[in-house]
């Protein structure tokens, strides 16, 4: 381990604490090289479970939300979608036109659609473009949104275009369990928790070790720019991961680019750290996973869990911000 980012393990090491955990992953890359890839722990509380090593693979939650933005920066760029801006009702006939209202796809990829599912039902919560809510409705039609478009699969196209010029093995959806895979602790009565068959990358089954999540992070940091080739333009990863957020919205609230969290000024309901650098941009799962990419300091930070939740006392916000100002410290 390099000694100079001891602070980031040891911040890792205090929320693996606070957080109901058995096992826990670090990795950072900074300045084009590994400086910290550490696992402890075990991959589930059952005797004799397997220790957490490079290839255990963790349940990343709303992670998955960077790979669906992509998709989605895919099918703009690639022409199959027209505009950010298009209204989403011209592609989904089946929903109310006046619920979806003025709804684009800009206010999908930004939390600010105003939209909500209560019972099975879409409703709308605010008008679109006037406020902030995370809210899964938004993501699903994304999902759907992407496949109607381009024909293929979220999981098709980042397998094409990413995973296999990469020679990330350790990332995907999955109908079944691996022998790699964290055991999810959790409450056995959240709602939140949701299970599925689907491989289409449109559900919360994704899996990715902390190393594979790191390069993922790292294609980004350097626009799609692998060893001199260029695996996607960077013209699509620019745009997944600057502000797409709309004109207006209350200076308080998040700034998002294709889903990513991104860094303008700093907003009390952000959740990156006060002093992480504009142009920084991250994700963070409902497991603590996180993935920090900081371009200013050409850093990728990694944090990985077997949780699923937040436990009382545990302030998730406040332990992410603090997480990206220790990596700030030590770089």
């Amino acid at each position: 381990m390099n000694s100079q980012f001891t602070s980031v393990i040891n911040h890792i090491k205090q929320t693996s604490q606070s957080v109901d955990c058995s096992g826990a992953a670090a990795f950072v890359i900074h300045n084009d090289n590994i400086v910290v890839e550490e696992y402890w722990g075990t991959q589930s509380k059952e005797a004799n479970a397997r220790i957490v090593q490079a290839n255990t693979q963790f349940h990343v939650a709303s992670v998955r939300k960077s790979y669906i933005g992509f998709a989605v920066a895919y099918a703009i760029y690639y022409g199959y979608i027209d505009s950010i801006d298009e209204k989403v009702s011209l592609y989904f006939p089946g929903i109310k036109a006046e619920l979806l209202s003025d709804t684009t796809i800009r206010h999908l990829l930004t939390h600010t659609h105003g939209l909500v599912e209560k019972n099975g039902c879409i409703m709308r919560e605010f008008v679109a473009g006037t406020s902030w809510a995370y809210r899964g409705v938004g993501v699903d039609l994304l999902t759907k949104l992407v496949k109607k478009t381009t024909g293929k699969t979220i999981a098709a196209i980042l397998q094409d275009t990413v995973f296999t010029p990469l020679g990330l093995q350790e990332t995907g959806w999955y109908a079944d369990e691996k022998e790699n895979f964290v055991d999810v602790i959790r409450d056995q009565n959240d709602s939140l928790w949701k299970t599925s068959q689907s491989v289409d990358g449109d559900k919360m089954n994704m899996y990715v070790s902390a190393r594979d999540l790191a390069k993922w992070g790292y294609f980004h940091l350097k626009q799609g720019n692998i060893g001199g080739t260029q695996i996607v333009p960077k013209e699509l990863i620019q745009f997944a991961t600057s502000i797409q957020s709309p004109d207006g919205i209350q200076h308080d609230l998040p700034q998002n680019g294709c889903l990513w969290f991104v860094k303008d000024k700093q907003a009390k309901k952000t959740e990156i750290g006060a002093t992480v650098p504009r142009g920084s941009f991250q994700i963070l799962g409902y497991t603590t996973v996180t993935l920090l990419v900081i371009p200013e300091k050409n850093l990728v930070a990694v944090r990985a869990f077997n949780s699923f939740g937040s436990p009382e006392g545990y302030n998730y916000l406040q332990d992410v911000r603090s997480f990206g100002d220790t990596v700030m410290e030590c770089c």
